[in-house]
Protein backbone atom coordinates (compact mmCIF):
# COMPACT_ATOMS: atom_id res chain seq x y z
CA UNK A 1 0.00 0.00 0.00
CA UNK A 2 2.94 2.03 0.61
CA UNK A 3 4.53 1.72 -2.79
CA UNK A 4 1.17 2.77 -4.54
CA UNK A 5 1.10 5.58 -2.17
CA UNK A 6 4.32 6.78 -3.10
CA UNK A 7 3.64 5.88 -7.24
CA UNK A 8 0.87 8.78 -7.10
CA UNK A 9 2.64 11.30 -5.26
CA UNK A 10 5.20 11.44 -7.61
CA UNK A 11 2.99 11.44 -10.04
CA UNK A 12 0.91 14.16 -8.57
CA UNK A 13 4.15 16.10 -8.34
CA UNK A 14 4.82 15.51 -11.79
CA UNK A 15 2.18 17.01 -12.81
CA UNK A 16 2.54 20.29 -10.79
CA UNK A 17 6.07 20.38 -11.82
CA UNK A 18 5.34 19.96 -15.75
CA UNK A 19 2.12 22.81 -15.04
CA UNK A 20 4.59 25.18 -13.47
CA UNK A 21 7.18 24.87 -16.52
CA UNK A 22 4.60 25.24 -18.50
CA UNK A 23 3.64 28.32 -17.33
CA UNK A 24 0.01 27.18 -17.30
CA UNK A 25 -0.47 27.79 -13.39
CA UNK A 26 0.58 31.09 -11.47
CA UNK A 27 0.15 31.69 -8.12
CA UNK A 28 -1.13 35.25 -8.84
CA UNK A 29 -2.63 34.59 -12.06
CA UNK A 30 -0.17 36.78 -14.34
CA UNK A 31 1.41 35.93 -17.49
CA UNK A 32 5.04 36.24 -17.70
CA UNK A 33 6.87 36.72 -21.11
CA UNK A 34 10.77 35.34 -20.48
CA UNK A 35 13.15 37.02 -22.88
CA UNK A 36 16.55 36.20 -24.07
CA UNK A 37 18.97 37.93 -25.83
CA UNK A 38 21.94 36.77 -28.10
CA UNK A 39 25.02 38.22 -26.81
CA UNK A 40 28.38 37.17 -29.72
CA UNK A 41 26.08 37.80 -32.40
CA UNK A 42 22.89 38.78 -34.29
CA UNK A 43 19.27 37.38 -34.48
CA UNK A 44 18.81 35.81 -37.74
CA UNK A 45 15.08 35.61 -36.77
CA UNK A 46 14.49 33.91 -34.04
CA UNK A 47 18.09 32.49 -34.87
CA UNK A 48 20.74 33.39 -32.02
CA UNK A 49 24.25 33.26 -33.81
CA UNK A 50 26.19 33.73 -30.65
CA UNK A 51 25.58 32.46 -27.54
CA UNK A 52 21.43 32.96 -26.27
CA UNK A 53 21.15 34.24 -22.69
CA UNK A 54 18.35 34.84 -20.10
CA UNK A 55 16.50 38.33 -20.71
CA UNK A 56 14.67 39.91 -18.20
CA UNK A 57 10.62 38.56 -17.38
CA UNK A 58 7.98 41.16 -18.51
CA UNK A 59 4.86 40.35 -16.38
CA UNK A 60 1.13 41.03 -17.03
CA UNK A 61 -1.86 40.87 -14.83
CA UNK A 62 -5.16 41.31 -16.57
CA UNK A 63 -8.70 42.28 -14.83
CA UNK A 64 -11.35 41.69 -16.76
CA UNK A 65 -13.80 43.45 -14.27
CA UNK A 66 -11.59 46.54 -14.35
CA UNK A 67 -10.52 46.87 -17.86
CA UNK A 68 -7.54 47.23 -17.13
CA UNK A 69 -3.78 45.32 -17.60
CA UNK A 70 -0.52 46.08 -15.14
CA UNK A 71 2.59 45.71 -16.40
CA UNK A 72 6.17 45.68 -15.25
CA UNK A 73 9.55 43.86 -15.41
CA UNK A 74 10.27 41.28 -12.40
CA UNK A 75 13.46 42.30 -10.33
CA UNK A 76 13.97 45.36 -11.97
CA UNK A 77 13.75 49.15 -10.92
CA UNK A 78 11.93 49.87 -13.96
CA UNK A 79 9.06 52.29 -13.64
CA UNK A 80 5.86 49.58 -13.77
CA UNK A 81 2.45 50.88 -15.81
CA UNK A 82 -1.22 50.21 -16.25
CA UNK A 83 -3.56 50.06 -19.56
CA UNK A 84 -6.93 51.65 -18.46
CA UNK A 85 -8.56 50.97 -21.94
CA UNK A 86 -9.01 47.67 -22.12
CA UNK A 87 -10.81 44.11 -23.73
CA UNK A 88 -9.83 41.29 -21.27
CA UNK A 89 -10.76 37.98 -21.95
CA UNK A 90 -8.56 36.18 -19.66
CA UNK A 91 -4.89 36.47 -18.60
CA UNK A 92 -4.21 34.98 -21.95
CA UNK A 93 -6.16 37.06 -24.69
CA UNK A 94 -6.87 40.79 -23.95
CA UNK A 95 -5.88 43.90 -26.12
CA UNK A 96 -5.56 47.81 -24.50
CA UNK A 97 -5.24 50.90 -26.12
CA UNK A 98 -2.04 52.75 -25.94
CA UNK A 99 -1.93 56.07 -24.59
CA UNK A 100 0.99 59.11 -24.48
CA UNK A 101 3.21 59.05 -21.94
CA UNK A 102 2.78 55.40 -20.62
CA UNK A 103 6.15 53.20 -19.82
CA UNK A 104 6.90 51.21 -22.98
CA UNK A 105 5.88 47.67 -22.91
CA UNK A 106 6.34 43.85 -24.32
CA UNK A 107 3.40 43.70 -25.35
CA UNK A 108 -0.16 46.26 -26.07
CA UNK A 109 -2.07 42.56 -27.12
CA UNK A 110 -2.15 39.23 -25.52
CA UNK A 111 -2.95 36.13 -27.92
CA UNK A 112 -3.80 32.63 -26.88
CA UNK A 113 -0.70 33.47 -24.13
CA UNK A 114 1.77 35.35 -26.54
CA UNK A 115 2.37 38.88 -26.35
CA UNK A 116 1.79 41.18 -29.51
CA UNK A 117 2.74 44.38 -29.82
CA UNK A 118 1.98 46.56 -33.19
CA UNK A 119 3.46 48.66 -36.25
CA UNK A 120 4.36 52.09 -35.25
CA UNK A 121 3.73 51.22 -31.15
CA UNK A 122 6.18 52.43 -28.85
CA UNK A 123 6.17 48.78 -27.38
CA UNK A 124 9.38 46.96 -26.82
CA UNK A 125 10.35 44.47 -29.15
CA UNK A 126 11.60 40.72 -27.35
CA UNK A 127 12.06 37.17 -28.06
CA UNK A 128 11.00 34.81 -26.11
CA UNK A 129 10.84 31.19 -24.66
CA UNK A 130 9.31 29.27 -22.38
CA UNK A 131 9.60 29.07 -18.96
CA UNK A 132 12.01 25.93 -18.45
CA UNK A 133 14.12 27.14 -21.23
CA UNK A 134 14.50 30.67 -19.46
CA UNK A 135 15.29 28.93 -16.02
CA UNK A 136 17.67 26.40 -17.71
CA UNK A 137 19.49 29.64 -19.76
CA UNK A 138 20.08 31.23 -16.39
CA UNK A 139 21.34 28.19 -14.81
CA UNK A 140 24.38 28.41 -16.87
CA UNK A 141 22.93 25.51 -19.57
CA UNK A 142 23.45 26.72 -23.72
CA UNK A 143 21.71 24.37 -25.00
CA UNK A 144 19.32 27.13 -26.80
CA UNK A 145 19.96 29.18 -29.75
CA UNK A 146 16.61 29.75 -31.11
CA UNK A 147 13.83 31.73 -29.54
CA UNK A 148 10.22 30.10 -29.31
CA UNK A 149 8.48 33.42 -30.73
CA UNK A 150 8.73 37.34 -30.82
CA UNK A 151 6.30 39.66 -30.01
CA UNK A 152 6.52 41.65 -33.34
CA UNK A 153 3.14 41.49 -35.75
CA UNK A 154 5.82 42.35 -38.38
CA UNK A 155 7.54 39.29 -38.04
CA UNK A 156 5.40 35.76 -39.24
CA UNK A 157 1.98 35.52 -37.94
CA UNK A 158 1.33 34.35 -34.58
CA UNK A 159 -0.37 31.02 -33.47
CA UNK A 160 -4.42 31.61 -32.80
CA UNK A 161 -5.56 35.17 -33.97
CA UNK A 162 -5.92 38.29 -32.35
CA UNK A 163 -8.35 39.52 -29.91
CA UNK A 164 -8.63 42.72 -31.64
CA UNK A 165 -9.08 45.95 -30.76
CA UNK A 166 -10.80 47.39 -27.63
CA UNK A 167 -12.69 49.38 -29.27
CA UNK A 168 -14.36 46.91 -32.12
Amino acid sequence: MGKVWTFLILVLAGFVLLAWASDRITLQGERTVYTVNCEGGSWEGLRCSGHMVAGMRHRFRASRRRSEVLYWVADSPATSGKYTDCRVVDRDNWACEEHSGQPAAAAQEFSHGRPLIHRGASGVQVRAIAKWKWWALRAGWRWFDKADYRNDTDGPPAEGRSVGSPRG
